[in-house]
């Protein structure tokens, strides 16, 4: 089905950022990333609830050369920009797009053609075949927040993706993972493909790095509806 109330891209500078209060028992649930923009500030929910686990929350950062990051989302006018879920639009998939792969030199790497009965070729061949999934880190919510806030405190300007609030004013939320949500475990009505939510920092000299943060209860393999697969 997808989010509700559609997905895209809020762009601008940042204005404030605010950790939620922490729970009786010291969790962390959101980051808040107030951006900037020309039609008024955004508030912009990063979620980093543990759901009641010790290392319920998973995050990787990743460091996105200047000319890897989509021309035409780089592009676009600070404000908020509404994005069709697919591989063209610019729109955020953590298991499909190269450019959240810390290890797509890889990938490029088995496309060049080897002369017949060079033994590297059975190898290369077999990676083909697989997909290489760059190492999330699973901890607490406050843990999850300071690698963070490590590269909010230098951007320049910010991309979150995510789903636009229906009501209570500008915002953000579903700034995580949306797909691979368990069958029957509440939120499996929004799991689909391309609409992951995403904090990206553009630095001074050009250059991105990229927050990426889901719940551990999300699978990192789904099928083409955003369903979880074994």
């Amino acid at each position: 089905m997808g989010l509700a109330d559609g997905y895209g891209v809020v762009i601008g500078t940042k204005q404030s950022y605010y950790r939620d209060p922490p729970d009786n028992f010291g969790r962390y649930y959101h980051g808040n990333l107030n951006v900037q923009t020309p039609t008024g500030i955004y508030h912009c929910a990063i979620d980093v609830d543990p759901k009641s686990m010790p290392d319920g929350v998973q995050w990787r950062l990743v460091n996105i050369p200047a000319g890897d990051f989509p021309t035409a989302i780089r592009a676009l006018s600070d404000g908020w920009h509404p994005l069709a879920s697919n591989s063209t639009s610019g729109a955020l998939d953590y298991i499909r797009m190269p450019m959240l792969n810390p290890l797509r030199f890889i990938l490029r790497w088995v496309t060049i053609p080897l002369p017949a009965g060079n033994p590297l070729v059975p190898f290369l061949r077999f990676l083909r075949l697989v997909r290489i999934y760059p190492p999330w880190t699973s901890g607490t919510g406050i843990q999850a927040l300071t690698a963070l806030e490590g590269i909010i405190e230098n951007g320049k300007r910010f991309y979150l993706f995510g789903e636009p609030f229906a009501r209570g004013g500008l915002g953000v939320h579903n700034i995580h993972q949306n797909q691979g949500d368990p069958v029957g475990g509440g939120h499996d009505l929004e799991n689909a493909i391309w609409q992951d939510g995403g904090t990206l920092v553009e630095m001074a000299d050009g250059s991105f790095v990229a927050f990426l943060n889901k719940f551990k209860t999300q699978s990192e393999r789904t099928d083409d509806q955003g369903k979880p697969l074994p």
